[in-house]
């Protein structure tokens, strides 16, 4: 299996959401070419990875049947798969759907659920030897936010992330092919997200690679009154803090703003430190 190599850069994850429903519009695409002409514009705009989701997991969202979520996903992984070599990430927390868009070229399992739905995702994933992204959330998309209460939001997020990579690492899954994500509004209220990205170091010390997705997301229309079709500034200025805090990927939905994002806060992060 192939490597992603962490450290050199940021890497930038292209959102394709292959729904009817994401919160935002702009990114759902149902057509099966319109999907992978989309995934095709992300690896042109300098996306090292493709994030292939086709199920909404917003906030109030309920789940959809295995067959739905599989005519969605499995034609696009294999339509993009067969003109790029790009890394391919799948949006599932179904073994089945894991299981079957790994069989078409998938390199990534982007599991919001962190192992926690005791489906026996995590075999899937050992099996075939590729990397899963552990998020942290509580309950389901579907009852998440009421799940939003916390004594120590960050304390909290790394020990429930810990279950997490307990039960990967007992599955057999290599250490590193586990990458963690802090689950940026899922189940975590406005507050939430913000102390989380501001000690994203501590999450950084548990020596894996860190993941967020902030793009557009509703905390940052909390901050600014602005709509999801509005908040690429705010999605660029969190996203370069966070780059600057030392996250490794950051998942997007506007590639080509994105990598000019890192192209910038990464040479300043890596410029020489007075002595």
């Amino acid at each position: 299996m192939r490597s992603l190599t962490f450290g050199d850069k940021t890497l930038i994850m292209g959102v394709i959401n292959v729904t009817s429903d994401s919160f935002y519009r702009d990114s759902r695409v149902l057509n099966e070419e319109k999907a992978i002409e989309r995934g095709l514009f992300f690896i042109e705009s300098g996306a090292d990875i493709v994030d292939i989701g086709g199920m909404s997991t917003r906030p109030g969202s309920e789940s959809i049947d295995i067959e739905k979520e599989l005519k969605r996903v499995i034609p696009v992984v294999k339509g993009i798969r067969s003109r790029s070599d790009v890394f391919l990430s799948v949006d599932t927390y179904n073994p089945e759907v894991a299981e079957q868009a790994v069989a078409q070229g998938a390199d990534i399992i982007n599991d919001i659920s962190g192992l926690s739905f005791n489906n026996g995702l995590e075999e899937v994933v050992s099996h075939k030897g590729v990397y899963i992204i552990l998020m942290h959330m509580r309950g389901k998309p579907a009852d998440m936010q009421k799940r939003a209460v916390y004594n120590d939001v960050i304390n909290e997020v790394v020990e429930e992330l810990d279950i997490s990579i307990v039960k990967a690492l007992g599955a057999g899954i290599n250490k590193e092919k586990i990458i963690l994500d802090p689950g940026i509004g899922f189940a975590k209220l406005a507050e939430h997200n913000l102390t989380l990205l501001r000690n994203l170091p501590f999450l950084k010390e548990k020596g894996y690679p860190v993941i967020v997705g902030l793009s557009r997301k509703s905390f940052l229309g909390a901050l600014t009154g602005l709509e999801p079709e509005e908040r690429l500034i705010p999605t660029v200025a969190a996203n370069a803090i966070s780059i600057f805090q030392g996250v490794d990927i950051i998942r997007v939905h506007d590639v080509k703003e994105a990598v000019i994002t890192a192209q910038i806060s990464d040479a300043i992060r890596n410029a020489q430190t007075r002595i």
